[in-house]
């Protein structure tokens, strides 16, 4: 009968064997190592972006986490022993470019070549998020990416409502909130980050109160302005992504041309009566606000909430939607609204898609934001001309120089 040892010189003769300078070389070239130990040696330290899936649960996860069976593998546990018997299992899997770490990452890290180690999250944060852990598209990594995520929410009303109480439940680590209003009863109806104990607060800090109860690990970073053409560049140049909540078209073209300018995604979202509408603007990859609706429509096509009227829970269904697509923007997951224009009725209770093309009349592109200028803006909300390019001249020694209808929100 074989013993270990007999089965551990069998199965070396069945799978492909590297050493570490190997190993380190094909990573350069694009190669994945794809690390198997337990997670207490993975958090003790790794591989800068290896893959990490515990040998006990490689064949239940690995086709979730790595469908492309052609990646080019290195698979690596502590000393060479979990990735040889791994590494046979990925190619009865069908996975077609295996090999096994000789050494693993024992010799890897004596060796000096480069590892670090992970953030991990602690017990506490192990059982908040232990829905999310079990996704192996989301995972430990997956959320340590939430936790490090930056996202503004441009209002705290009707759609800021939604969306900042389940991405902060979700653990995005830094909520900021733009709002210069002061909450009302009237406001209660839909805007469940308010109360009536709060009522006469102002929005921002009502808004972080209920964040901060309802999450501790979220940083809130409130912003009790109006935001205008003087300050939009600073504020949202500290986040990563926007949630559009804003109630006016010149709010909302000014936001275009500002994340436009910085290459900032926007999740759009807006409301009217039964109906709401989600879309994402990515500039560097996709049309923008100004694409979807070159100027705004005239008022009466256009009433606000307060004066049409909007049905309580559809911005719950429409910022819901909206913090699916922030999540799935950060994660890198799935097929986001980029380009893509959801529409939504409650009454008929139906989704439409619409798509969304790139205007060649529009020139507030991520191509030329060096020029574009965000200003104040008119009921019109026309952009700003361009900004001519920096002139060069010839310098004395021959160099050149440089010389000196859409429903609207809550």
């Amino acid at each position: 009968m074989a013993n270990f040892r007999d089965l551990l010189k069998t199965t070396k003769q069945q799978i492909r064997e590297v050493d570490t300078e190997t190993s380190d070389r094909l990573r350069d070239q694009g190669s994945m190592i794809l690390d198997v130990r337990e997670a207490d040696e993975y958090e003790a330290g790794a591989v800068p972006g290896a893959l990490f899936i515990p040998r006990g649960h490689l064949e239940s996860q690995i086709e979730m986490r790595l469908p492309d069976k052609d990646t080019p593998l290195i698979v690596q546990c502590a000393g060479g022993v979990r990735s040889v018997f791994a590494a046979k299992t990925l190619a009865e899997l069908g996975y077609t470019d295996v090999a096994s770490m000789a050494g693993g990452f024992g010799k890897w890290k004596d060796e000096g070549r480069e590892w670090k180690v992970p953030q991990s999250l602690d017990p506490d944060q192990k059982d908040r998020y232990k829905r999310h852990l079990l996704l192996p598209e989301v995972g430990e990594e997956g959320q340590m990416k939430l936790l490090d995520a930056k996202v503004l929410l441009l209002g705290a009303g009707g759609l800021g409502s939604p969306s900042g109480l389940y991405l902060a439940a979700a653990g995005v680590g830094t909520l900021g909130i733009v709002d210069m209003d002061v909450v009302d009863r009237s406001n209660l109806q839909r805007q469940i980050l308010h109360n009536v104990d709060r009522i006469g607060m102002r929005k921002v800090d009502s808004a972080k109160e209920a964040i901060e109860k309802l999450n501790p690990d979220v940083k809130v970073i409130t912003h009790d302005v109006r935001l205008d053409a003087d300050n939009i560049e600073d504020i949202i140049s500290g986040y990563d992504l926007v949630v559009d909540g804003a109630d006016n078209f010149p709010v909302r073209y000014m936001l275009n041309d500002a994340s436009v300018k910085l290459g900032i995604p926007v999740v759009h979202g807006s409301i009217f009566r039964f109906e709401g509408h989600v879309t994402v603007f990515d500039p560097k990859n996709g049309p923008t606000y100004r694409d979807l609706l070159p100027e705004p429509p005239p008022p009466e096509m256009a009433p606000s909430c307060a004066e049409a009227g909007v049905l309580g829970v559809l911005p719950g269904i429409v910022g819901c939607i909206q913090a699916v697509e922030t999540i799935k923007y950060i994660l890198d997951l799935g097929d986001p609204l980029i380009g893509r224009y959801l529409a939504f009725d409650a009454l008929e209770m139906s989704f439409r898609e619409f798509k969304i093309r790139r205007d060649p009349a529009n020139e507030i592109t991520w191509e030329n934001r060096d020029q574009i200028k965000v200003v104040e803006l008119t009921d019109q909300c026309m952009p700003a001309p361009l900004e001519a390019p920096v002139a060069s001249v010839a310098t004395s020694n021959g160099n050149s120089a440089p010389a000196g209808r859409q429903p609207v929100g809550v």
